[in-house]
């Protein structure tokens, strides 16, 4: 929209207030109400790019953009959520010009911002970025148990099994008493026996092949020799 513009909005019962009665200030709206709102934009205030701030805003911005990426993770809104992260994090990205109390709030937003984007990724199943995200944040602080978590989860669905074990290790004798990581590596376990048997079946599978191929040539070498013996 643009300023002074007038827009028309229909909202349907579903996304109103559903099939309950509601009383408003200027009337009760029956259930299963369609609702129609006449909006128009009075002004606006155009966001501030990050080279246009000081520090202290690029900390504050970064704040805040974390808090609108909780509230929509919350409300399983995961891309959204994502998009504020990755925002959030381009603001304090480049440090060099901040005092030693400004970079240690920068680090541990960055650290936040990137985890819960990491669990948004999860939540999207782009297993291959959430282990990226994860491994920002392991490259700072190699004990960081959440990032250990969600970065062995990741593995798991990318199938790299051998990593994922090794987070799960690591991340256990950091917080032998982790519930969540004990609960990922009995899931673990299973994907490990799972694959176990898959690698036994086709091996037997492949060794049974390579039998019956030995036993065909034998047959045939056989029948080759009994022909030039009967000539």
């Amino acid at each position: 929209m643009k300023k002074g513009e007038v827009a028309l909005l229909t909202i349907s019962p579903e996304y109103a207030l559903g099939s309950s009665e509601s009383k408003q200030d200027l009337a009760v709206v029956p259930p299963n109400s369609t609702l129609y709102y006449e909006l128009q934009l009075v002004s606006f205030d155009k966001e501030k790019e990050s080279w246009d701030m000081n520090t202290p805003e690029k900390i504050e911005a970064a704040g805040k953009k974390k808090e609108e990426g909780n509230a929509l993770f919350k409300a399983g809104k995961y891309t959204r959520a994502s998009k504020r992260y990755d925002k959030a994090v381009k603001y304090i990205n480049y440090d060099s010009a901040f005092s030693e109390e400004e970079k240690k709030k920068a680090k541990v937003l960055k650290f936040t911002c990137n985890l819960n984007n990491a669990a948004c990724k999860l939540k999207l199943k782009d297993h291959k970025q959430a282990e990226k995200l994860c491994t920002k944040v392991l490259d700072l602080e190699s004990t960081n148990v959440k990032a250990l978590y969600r970065r062995a989860q990741a593995y798991i669905q990318l199938a790299d099994l051998d990593l994922a074990e090794f987070d799960i290790k690591k991340a256990l004798e950091i917080d032998p008493d982790n519930r969540e990581v004990k609960l990922e590596y009995k899931i673990l376990k299973e994907k490990i026996k799972e694959y176990n048997k898959k690698e036994a079946k086709f091996y037997g599978n492949m060794f049974a092949k390579m039998n019956k191929l030995e036993l065909l040539d034998s047959n045939k070498s056989a029948a080759n020799e009994g022909t030039h013996e009967h000539r």
